[in-house]
């Protein structure tokens, strides 16, 4: 009996170090990768947002690995979009070895962690997050944290332009989220270019956690002025129900969003045909005929069965970025995460990059990205080219 227990825990024994010693068969050499790390929502409310970063984002790495060269590894983590979260996955990537960073998807998620990232010295490029608090604050300008979406700043300023431009109306009416630094960002942007071009804001409108579900005073409020534009600067799950109850009540003006109103059509239960005539801001249409838009919606769609969001392109394209800069700079798997981010502030402000989302991409030194928007519309359930 003695002797089956011992052999019993000789058993356990070799178990444990056998996991321990990972996939890896004795003899042969650990597999090198460059680690990048990442955290988004992949549940609650955002969740299109983090799913859409992680395909495109491990999409790009197939693609790149499958070459040969120098391999890149990826691990996200699930923030649910909340600063609190983000600060506890950025601790867990650190202990997995990460050596570079995507961030985070949301802005508010990200600022909370990006004085560590710069405190840490751990170079980091956001594929989704636009608020300047993720790349400077009030008395400095993070080193190592860079953008791929064009800032809250730049897509109000696009924003009132395009509506001004294009002569989509006359009378313009926001409603905003006053508590997310996203929406306010992009509303104060929005009201300073239009007071600049002559465009007439004729009612603004907020609400916040407590107030996200019922939209019927802003919406009145709206109506009242006789507002031919509604502009949206917020995320698709409020934007769904001003939608529905902007039918219900028969007010029917043009509906203007930003980037955070993408991925409202693949929305559980939504209506799309409520959609139906809703411009976005975005740097990416999937229905462009360039080549490398064409290979990346194709391949998305062969992948995982849907046309790609903006989401999805920028982080195909923060991977792509990423990857031109690590092989430019010579970076090797053995670097530490505070030389490699050296190198990436290098390359990131002198190189130019083209990509699904923007061609000839440039980055300031403090992380902006400087690229053009485009506009889409939404036609018959699908994301269109609005020229």
């Amino acid at each position: 009996m003695i002797m089956k227990k011992i052999i019993t825990l000789l058993l356990v024994s070799l178990l444990a170090l056998s996991s321990l010693a990972g996939c890896n068969k004795p003899g042969e050499p650990e597999a090198k990768t460059i680690k990048i790390g990442l955290s988004g929502p992949l549940t609650g409310g955002a969740a299109i947002y983090g799913v859409a970063v992680k395909n495109g984002a491990e999409l790009a790495i197939a693609e790149i690995n499958a070459k040969g060269g120098l391999q890149l590894e990826i691990n996200m983590q699930d923030d649910e979009a909340d600063a609190t979260k983000a600060d506890t996955a950025y601790d867990f990537l650190l202990d997995w070895g990460m050596q570079v960073s995507m961030f985070t998807v949301t802005s508010g998620a990200g600022s909370g962690v990006a004085p560590r990232y710069d405190e840490d010295h751990i170079f980091a490029l956001t594929p989704s997050g636009s608020a300047p608090a993720l790349v400077y604050s009030d008395t400095k300008v993070y080193a190592t944290t860079f953008q791929m979406c064009f800032s809250d700043p730049n897509q109000g300023v696009g924003s009132a332009d395009y509506i001004k431009e294009h002569n989509l109306g006359t009378k313009v009416a926001i409603i905003y989220k006053s508590d997310c630094v996203y929406s306010t960002g992009i509303t104060q942007k929005f009201v300073d270019r239009a007071a600049e071009i002559g465009l007439e804001i004729v009612f603004q409108g907020a609400f916040d956690d407590s107030s996200a579900t019922d939209f019927t005073t802003q919406l009145q409020g709206a109506k009242a002025a006789d507002a031919d534009v509604m502009f949206l600067p917020i995320y698709y799950t409020p934007a769904s129900s001003i939608l529905k109850q902007a039918a219900d009540m028969s007010y029917a003006p043009i509906f203007f969003g930003v980037d955070g109103m993408d991925g409202i059509l693949t929305m559980d239960g939504f209506d799309t045909s409520l959609a139906e005539g809703v411009y976005l801001l975005t740097p990416f249409a999937a229905d462009a005929t360039d080549d490398a838009t064409v290979h990346f919606v194709t391949e998305y769609q062969k992948a995982y069965g849907e046309i790609p969001n903006q989401f999805a392109a920028d982080a195909y394209d923060v991977v792509y970025a990423l990857y031109q800069a690590l092989v430019a700079g010579g970076v090797t798997y053995d670097m530490t995460a505070q030389e490699i981010a050296d190198i990436l502030i290098e390359q990131f402000t002198t190189m130019t990059f083209d990509g699904v989302t923007g061609t000839s991409v440039t980055w300031a030194a403090n992380g902006e990205v400087s690229k053009a928007p485009k506009a889409v519309i939404i036609r018959n359930g699908v994301y269109v080219n609005a020229e």
